[in-house]
């Protein structure tokens, strides 16, 4: 167990933006109100997956929706603890801990806003390893545990409680209450022992958002050097630096939906990629032949400073380095690939990891 303070939240929030594929929601807003529960009260604790209790109830709290909406519907601030303890008065249950249901933007800051308010410590685990755009999409599901019971609020007190008969109807449903909602929601689901969130969880992940942070935020090092240990950190591919020239996003069925057009700088001149995503990015192209794609991440970030940003952060001028990183290896197994692969998300190719799509390219 170690303590949270305001720097490390900045260095989560900065890795986790790395971390989300794109996805995830502009952090930004999530790290002031995580900042602001510190400071008035106490740092919060950060516990291993090795520390859990077995026997106890572990649930994470999480915004859903369009990650755009996020940063003009900003929560009200009550919403996280009145869907955590729906979900524990359904367990009939105290909940030992939470966590984050993904690595990316807002939804790896909730937790730290909700351990400032409660005193509930935070676990260093997440289901996903990056971020996904639906509810299923989880190595907790891969593992069988399922999204109910799950609690569903607004900012306005609405609130809905599901008890699906899958997980992918859960995700059905909670959209489109989401959308009547103004597009995005807090919800709670994915309560599970502490035993099967150390057997489905992928450990470490806020400690490694953290890592990736304090490279960021090391300028004085120097470039080479950044980009050097965030090689070592992530297992990271250099796919392209290039210039956006091209941003196309319409916001529909509480999703983002767009593609990113790069015109290639330095060593990349002279080629284009393109970016396709689903509030998280799905699939990368280099002059029409595949780089990358979900499960394996494509992540953003400023060609010089190496600041990550989000899919809705990009801007026609902005120059940007993107980067290819392995998924975790629950991803990579059947049943992980029909849950995230490209076919589900409507692609007529299979997945191949991003290593060996790296090698056939040269």
């Amino acid at each position: 167990m170690r303590k949270i303070y305001e720097q490390d939240v900045e260095d989560i929030a900065t890795g986790a933006s790395f971390m989300g594929a794109g996805g995830g929601g502009d952090p930004y807003v999530g790290k002031l109100m995580a900042k602001s529960a510190i400071k008035r009260g106490n740092p919060v604790s950060l516990i291993n997956v090795d520390e859990l209790d077995p026997e106890a109830i572990y649930a994470p709290v999480a915004c859903m929706g369009a990650p755009s909406v996020m940063t003009e519907k900003f929560p009200k601030g009550d919403e996280f603890q009145r869907v955590l303890q729906a979900v524990a008065d359904q367990q009939h249950k105290k909940i030992g801990g939470i966590f984050p249901i993904e690595a990316g933007g807002v939804n790896s800051m909730i937790p730290f806003v909700l351990g400032a308010q409660t005193g509930i410590p935070v676990v260093d685990v997440d289901s996903m390893g990056r971020a996904f755009p639906e509810l299923q999409m989880t190595t907790l599901h891969l593992a069988g545990v399922t999204v109910p019971p799950m609690a569903i609020t607004d900012e306005k007190g609405n609130m809905g409680l599901l008890d699906t008969v899958t997980d992918k109807w859960a995700e059905l449903l909670a959209r489109d209450m989401t959308v009547e909602m103004g597009a995005t929601a807090v919800v709670s689901l994915y309560s599970t022992t502490g035993e099967k969130l150390q057997e489905a969880g992928i450990a470490g992940i806020l400690t490694k958002c953290q890592q990736v942070g304090q490279i960021v935020r090391q300028h004085s090092k120097g470039h080479d050097w950044q980009l050097q240990q965030l090689h070592e950190i992530t297992n990271s591919l250099h796919l392209f630096d290039g210039k956006v020239v091209d941003v196309s996003q319409t916001t529909s069925g509480g999703f983002n939906h767009g593609q990113i057009t790069i015109d290639g700088l330095n060593s990349f001149s002279g080629k284009t990629m393109t970016i396709d995503y689903q509030n998280e990015n799905l699939v990368a192209h280099v002059d029409g032949q595949l780089a990358v794609s979900v499960p394996d991440l494509i992540c953003l970030a400023d060609i010089d400073s190496l600041t990550p940003f989000t899919a809705e952060d990009v801007r026609y001028g902005k120059r940007m380095a993107v980067f290819g990183l392995p998924c975790d290896e629950k991803w990579r197994t059947p049943a992980g690939i029909e849950t995230v692969g490209p076919r589900y998300f409507g692609y007529d190719y299979d997945y191949q990891p991003v290593e060996e799509l790296a090698k056939e390219r040269g």
